[in-house]
Parts: structure tokens; C-alpha cells; sequence
């Protein structure tokens, strides 16, 4: 396994971009690790609508940064008491959608502190039943990223009134507020420790060492820094990817799954399906785009629909989801 240093950065944007370029032009046969602190900052995952998963007034008036990442999942509050690792592998498909493999290092350094710290449904890790860690993965051709949050000391009043969740999302969790169900890392750790020092000590996990001149570590050119800058320019930093264009929408078709939501909105024209957006926190490996390019244009009925989906597998874009469920969805 490769270090990969950030240099310090604390710009989402530049993060983000960071990541996913090491990702997709970095040697395919190397373990990678990243880690990275953000200034305020709301993470959206990859098929969310933006505007329904944050609270607009309180990002403007409290300076927090949106943006977009590739992974799907839910949207995550960041800030600079929290810790982000990215595992940066080759795509094995056993630990696609699992993540046993990647929180194991996280976990046990958790755990030496006096945590709780536990694996707990898809994609958490809690401590004494609240969350303190989200994670997401994302695959492409050969390489697979796994990452997640640590909260160790965050303004959680912020994560509460930042994150605007979705009625349907609460009440399906049975909770009452973002506030209830997550909590610092901090609060369990006895030790004075800061943030940047849970990071050596999860270096120390995996390397053995927290000497930066024992760990081997990906040397990044200033050439890639300057593609890291025209990437962030492009993508991470545009407004276009991280708030996105939403079609107006005759039907919405919305249902919660093991795997996450999944949020259809359909705009039909004389019966025929003239735009289509699939919004949610699921994770599949495929881009949901791919998908609605197949029922874009053809009639909203439910024999076109299959008809086009032929050949698809549903699990690709969104996880363990029976194909049929996905239909009735779609088109009931």
C-alpha cells in the first residue's frame, strides 16, 4: 500500500478532486490511501438532488461548501474536526457493497482508544449505538475506491441544521433528527488527542510506522498537481455537477429499499417518458445515467420499459434490488 499526501488542503473541492485523479491514473495495481480534513462542507453522494438534502439558508449564511462526490450514498457533513480515509484498490467484486475489509485498520485503532466501534448495517460504523462513521464505495474498469467519515470532533449543531433530510428517510430509520443519530468520537476517548493525530495513528495501524520517510508513499508531480487544479475546475468546484439539472416531473415514484432510496422522477409527454432522473442514496457500481438513457424516449407503459431494459442488470446501478421490484417501481 501506497501513502498519498494532500499536502495539508482543507477546499472540498480540491480534495475531491484529488481522489478521484489519483484514482483514475494512478498504476491500477497498487493499494492507495488518502486522507483528508475539509473546511465546512456538505459531501452529496452521486444520485442525490442536492436541493432536497441541505438546508440552502443555513449553507449561505454559514459558509459551507457543497459538493458532489462519485460515490453514491447519502450526503455527509464535513468539517475540520473530521477525519476522511479513502482506500483506493483494484476492483475485487466480494468487497464491492461490503466494507469488513477497508474499516478493519479504522475500527481496531478505534477501538485501542477506548471506542466502541463497531460495523453496523451497510455502511456505518457506530460507537454505544450512534453513528460516528458513513462510508461509500465507488467502481470503475479495474479500481474501486472505499471511503468513509470519522467524526471525531464536529460541530454537530451545524450537521443537524446544514443536512435537510427527507421525511421519508426519518421516519423509515425511526429517528427524529440528523442530531440523535450520530455522535463524536471525542465524547469516548479519554486520551487528549486531536484529529490529526487519530490520522497518525491509523498510519501507524497499517504501516507500522508513522515516520513519513518508512512509509511508501505515491510521489505526485507538480504536473499532477496542476491536472488535480484543472480537474477541481471542471467538475468539483462547478456548480453544474454539484447541484445538477432537474427535469419538472409528471410522476414520482419513490421507495425505500435494504439497499437505500431509490427516487424516480418521470416527466411523460403524450405517454411517451420525455426526461428521467433517478435520485437516492443507493450504490451501484454502473452510472444510473446509463439507465435512464435507455427509457428516455420510449413509452411509459410497462412492456416498453422492460423492453428496454433488456439485458440490463438492476443490481449493477443500484445494489441488491430484485429486477421486478425495480419495475413495479418504475412502471406500475
Amino acid at each position: 500500500m501506497l501513502f498519498v499526501d494532500n499536502r495539508g488542503n482543507t477546499h472540498a473541492p480540491l480534495n475531491l478532486a484529488l481522489e478521484e485523479y489519483v484514482f483514475r491514473n494512478k498504476p491500477v495495481d497498487d493499494d492507495l490511501l488518502l486522507f483528508y480534513i475539509n473546511a465546512p462542507s456538505i459531501i452529496i453522494g452521486r444520485n442525490q438532488n442536492t436541493i432536497e438534502e441541505i438546508n440552502p439558508g443555513i449553507v449561505a449564511e454559514r459558509g459551507i461548501e457543497v459538493v458532489r462526490r462519485i460515490s453514491g450514498g447519502g450526503a455527509v457533513y464535513h468539517d475540520l474536526g473530521n477525519l476522511n480515509f479513502s482506500f483506493i484498490s483494484p476492483y475485487v467484486q466480494e468487497r464491492f457493497n461490503r466494507y469488513d475489509h477497508f474499516t478493519k485498520p479504522v475500527i481496531a485503532v478505534l477501538k485501542k482508544l477506548g471506542v466502541p466501534a463497531e460495523l453496523n448495517g451497510r455502511n456505518d460504523i457506530i460507537a454505544g449505538g450512534r453513528k460516528i462513521s458513513g462510508n461509500a464505495q465507488f467502481a470503475a474498469a479495474q479500481r474501486m475506491i472505499s471511503h468513509g467519515t470519522l467524526l471525531f470532533d464536529s460541530n454537530l449543531d451545524d450537521v443537524t441544521a446544514a443536512l435537510n433530510p427527507k421525511p421519508g428517510k426519518v421516519e423509515s430509520k425511526g429517528v427524529k433528527s440528523v442530531r440523535s443519530r450520530v455522535a463524536n468520537i471525542s465524547e469516548f476517548v479519554t486520551a487528549a488527542i486531536t484529529v490529526e493525530e487519530l490520522r497518525e495513528l491509523i498510519i501507524e495501524e497499517i504501516f507500522g510506522t508513522r515516520d513519513r520517510t518508512k512509509v511508501p508513499t505515491l510521489e505526485l508531480t507538480e504536473a499532477d498537481w496542476l491536472a488535480v487544479h484543472e480537474h477541481m475546475a471542471k467538475k468539483h468546484g462547478n456548480p453544474a455537477w454539484n447541484y445538477g439539472e432537474n427535469p419538472a416531473c409528471s410522476v414520482q415514484r419513490a421507495k425505500r429499499f435494504p439497499i437505500g432510496e431509490i427516487d424516480a422522477r418521470i416527466q411523460v409527454d403524450q405517454g411517451t417518458i420525455g426526461a428521467i432522473r433517478i435520485f437516492g442514496d443507493f450504490m451501484g457500481r454502473q452510472d444510473v445515467a446509463e439507465l435512464e438513457q435507455r427509457l428516455t424516449g420510449i413509452p411509459y407503459d410497462r412492456a416498453a420499459v422492460v423492453s428496454a431494459l433488456a439485458g440490463l442488470q438492476v443490481s449493477d446501478y443500484f445494489g441488491d434490488v430484485p429486477a421486478d421490484e425495480f419495475l413495479e417501481l418504475i412502471a406500475p
